[in-house]
């Protein structure tokens, strides 16, 4: 079942009755609903979800809930705190959690897993590829979140990824210029070791934009798409082999370079 629900309530009560009542679910669906983040209001202007099913509601409250079972279903990926510096934190994201949830729930992404962890509040900076792993920073202030924010779209940030990718390649330093969806792409890899028996090889790749697929796109373009990628590969027995392994940047809160990697076990596409 997939179904969005737009109700007003005609008089003061709970949320979970608000809803229960207009869409035939039970109560206990339209708690867990809530919990996962797909029931939506507007407050003070904003609309926000909301989570909280005994919340009591003044007549004339519009309320949005967006159930889809097989969302609801999902069960959420494990993230691993990787480092806590107060303003913002680093993660590792794990194949299959999105970044960032959506109007159908939030259940399944590190920003609510973030949330949850350390009961804070949370602020995407970047994106990841659902498909793909790695490392990725969480803001936990709005002053913070704008500054890092704009160091990725500032290109300040140096950002490193491991890719498996299919095919025998010795390469240093290549530039991929591609355009992606008509912007300006600019991506640099360099190979680490190749796998004759299975026809792989392992690239470092820096980007310097951070355009959508960039790097799957750029790396098929030169005949060497990443192992595991649907899209722009051939699908095969592991997830994406992409894995974003460390950021470097001049932080605009502490003033100091930072560089943060990935640790071991995590540091590793075989684990990823």
């Amino acid at each position: 079942m997939r179904k969005k629900f737009d109700i007003t309530t005609t008089l003061p009560e709970t949320a979970s009755e608000a809803l229960s009542q207009a869409t035939g679910l039970s109560r206990q669906r339209i708690k867990d609903a809530m919990n996962k983040g797909a029931c939506w209001w507007t407050l003070k202007g904003k609309k926000v979800r909301l989570r909280r099913a005994t919340k009591e509601l003044k007549t004339g409250t519009r309320l949005q809930l967006y159930y889809d079972e097989s969302v609801l279903a999902r069960k959420p990926e494990v993230a691993t705190l990787v480092a806590d510096n107060s303003r913002y934190s680093a993660w590792f994201k794990p194949h299959g959690l999105l970044a960032q949830g959506s109007q159908w729930g939030d259940h399944c992404s590190l920003l609510r897993s973030a949330e949850l962890e350390l009961k804070r509040p949370c602020f995407l900076i970047h994106r990841l590829d659902a498909d793909a792993a790695g490392l990725m920073l969480i803001a936990h202030d709005p002053k913070a979140a704008g500054a890092l924010s704009q160091c990725f779209a500032g290109r300040t940030i140096t950002k490193h990824y491991l890719a498996s990718v299919a095919g025998l390649i010795e390469t240093r330093d290549q530039l991929i210029d591609t355009p992606v969806d008509g912007k300006e792409a600019i991506s640099r890899a360099s190979t680490l070791s190749t796998d004759e028996a299975g026809e792989t090889s392992i690239l470092q790749v820096t980007i310097e934009t951070g355009r959508k697929h960039q790097i799957r796109k750029h790396l098929q373009s030169i005949g060497h798409p990443i192992v595991g990628d649907r899209l722009y590969g051939k699908p095969a027995r592991v997830p994406l082999q992409l894995l974003a392994v460390s950021l470097e940047f001049d932080c605009p809160l502490s003033r100091q370079r930072v560089t943060l990697e990935l640790p071991e076990p995590l540091n590793n596409l075989a684990q990823a």
